[in-house]
């Protein structure tokens, strides 16, 4: 943190710092000089082999540094704003900063870890993106947020898919990997908790998930005590989407919103699952768009004292079917 601050502030404490903006975490940065980059370069309608041509850079560089797979340098970066005839003093400044921020040395995160490697790159690179968000935003239709799983309701989404002659299962997956996804969803949740109170959590659930009972009665008491606790304790916010709503609302499918924090529009990043293939989607009007969509669907919903009550009454009615299930 101390090199982060070093780098905004200058090493000579005698000299004033001017005002700036709080410091960003490598991610970010490395987002923002990326996407300045890639937006630049469609503007001037050049292909990103004529840059890798111009720079005397491979192709391969070119793409991997627009993907974020790795950060360029301030003495590759210079050039190249110049080639894409960015000539703002400030944007320029700015992104030489993001760039020298983009290369500070990072711990190793859990989910760079080699048991994760066959975990979709899509998912690892939403993970780093949630580590460092100011906000998270979600819609679910069917599960409630891998982020808030407890570990049992989490295997009792995944463990089937690990036996073949589960029908409408999808690909099978194999013992390992069933078992690094769980855990991968066991360390995902407690970085999440490590921050729930000191960023903004919001989710909408629609009223199946309440009623699905996904691993049993008693694992889904478990699962509903835990968001009844989270929102209780004010840590999330929880809105139910109901049944009988009486306006008409958009065919939506799960999403997660991201707000990586900053000024303008193009801080969010998207994730939507489908079962069979993931996808980030950083495009500024699809990410509006369901920014837009997701408060609207916030507004329709029951508010959090009505969910409340609802996932209270939830709760007794199933407790009460395990009781007379144990007293049979």
């Amino acid at each position: 943190m101390a090199d982060l601050l070093d780098l905004f502030n200058g090493e000579d404490e005698g000299v004033m710092a001017e005002a700036v903006p709080p410091p960003v975490s490598p991610t970010v940065a490395r987002r923002r000089v990326r996407l300045a980059l890639r937006e630049a370069r469609e503007a001037a309608n050049l292909t990103q082999l004529e840059v890798a041509e111009e720079m005397e850079w491979s192709l391969s560089k070119v793409i991997r540094i627009e993907n974020g797979d790795v950060s360029i340098s301030p003495n590759d970066l210079r050039p190249l704003l110049s080639y894409l005839k960015i000539k703002d003093r400030a944007q320029i400044s700015a992104l030489i900063g993001d760039a020298k921020i983009a290369r500070l040395r990072q711990h190793v995160a859990w989910w760079q870890d080699a048991s994760f490697r066959d975990i979709s790159p899509q998912l690892r690179q939403f993970f780093e993106y949630e580590s460092v968000a100011v906000a998270v935003r979600t819609f679910n239709i069917r599960y409630f947020p891998g982020a808030l799983q407890l570990p049992e309701y989490a295997r009792a989404l995944t463990g089937p898919f690990a036996d073949e002659a589960q029908p409408f299962s999808g690909d099978p997956l194999s013992a390992d990997r069933v078992e690094a996804v769980i855990e991968a969803r066991r360390l995902r949740r407690e970085a999440m908790l490590s921050r729930l109170g000191s960023m903004e959590y919001r989710t909408v659930l629609d009223q199946g998930v309440f009623l699905r009972s996904t691993g049993g009665p008693a694992v889904f008491v478990r699962q509903l005590r835990e968001m009844q606790r989270l929102a209780t304790e004010d840590l999330i916010r929880m809105r139910m989407l109901p049944f009988d709503l009486d306006v008409p609302i958009a065919n939506n499918a799960s999403f997660d919103l991201l707000s990586l924090g900053g000024v303008g529009p193009g801080n969010e990043v998207m994730y939507r699952e489908n079962g069979i293939t993931d996808e980030i989607i950083e495009d500024k009007n699809a990410t509006s768009r369901h920014l837009q969509r997701f408060e609207q669907l916030w507004k329709v919903s029951l508010d959090e004292d009505e969910t409340a009550s609802f996932v209270g009454d939830r709760i007794s009615y199933l407790e009460n079917m395990i009781s007379a299930g144990d007293d049979a």
